[in-house]
């Protein structure tokens, strides 16, 4: 069962792991300290997935959520999820046996600018590795090569079609949520706006595909993009 504490306005859930690797005296090891912390956005209400909330829809019999969690659990000393109040506790259970904190919007609704600053401000880490809930490919070396080559900037994001992405993208964290706030103070709701305030590092679309073919970056926004990912599995 899943234990619960709240920190500084970051409700932390530890869910023991089930059957998982132990150290001599029975505790889970200790993980290298990299110095990254993960953010996942899920505070979306997922109007397109009929209803439902596409971070706990099952993929391939996993939850989506789950795949973004352990991809992203090699790179980074600690994850925190940031959503809405209602779903930490299905997103607690998708997550079973993962080490996880999250970070509740306090006023819901806001954008998806609003919820990363929420998540931002719930790690405890100089840079932080930031994901959407429903992208389930993203492969670990491309999150490890962004975070590499953030530590000298603001951030680093993925050119794609010519275009900078806003998600993945690795932050300074102090930076990335002073930018969240002016994007905020002057209208703005778009992760677009805040990747083009932020002006992080672009990794080239050349050396982005060293890392990760086209479809890892495909995201869940409908029950037939469900499909569609579970027939690339």
């Amino acid at each position: 069962m899943a234990r619960a504490a709240v920190e500084q306005g970051v409700a932390t859930v530890t869910v023991p792991p089930a059957g998982g690797p132990t150290g001599i005296d029975g505790t889970a090891p200790s993980r290298p300290d990299t110095g990254l912390a993960g953010v996942v956005l899920a505070g979306g209400r997922s109007t397109r997935f009929t209803g439902a909330d596409k971070a706990v829809a099952t993929l391939a019999g996993k939850p989506v959520v789950r795949y973004v969690v352990e991809n992203l659990r090699p790179v980074v000393d600690s994850v925190v999820v940031n959503c809405r109040r209602e779903q930490q506790e299905p997103i607690a259970e998708a997550l079973d046996g993962l080490s996880v904190g999250f970070a509740e919007d306090p006023i819901t609704d806001r954008g998806p600018v609003a919820g990363l600053r929420t998540g931002l401000r719930g790690v405890d880490a100089r840079y932080a590795v930031v994901c959407a809930c429903d992208t389930p490919f993203l492969p670990p070396a491309l999150l490890s090569v962004l975070a590499s080559r953030a530590r000298t900037h603001t951030g680093a994001v993925a050119e794609l079609d010519g275009s900078p992405l806003p998600l993945p993208a690795a932050v300074h964290v102090r930076a990335a949520v002073s930018t969240c706030t002016d994007v905020i103070h002057s209208g703005g709701n778009s992760l677009r706006e805040f990747v083009h305030a932020l002006d992080p590092l672009v990794l080239s679309e050349t050396e982005v595909l060293a890392y990760a073919d086209r479809d890892a970056f495909r995201n869940i926004n409908t029950v037939e993009d469900l499909r569609a990912a579970a027939e690339c599995l």
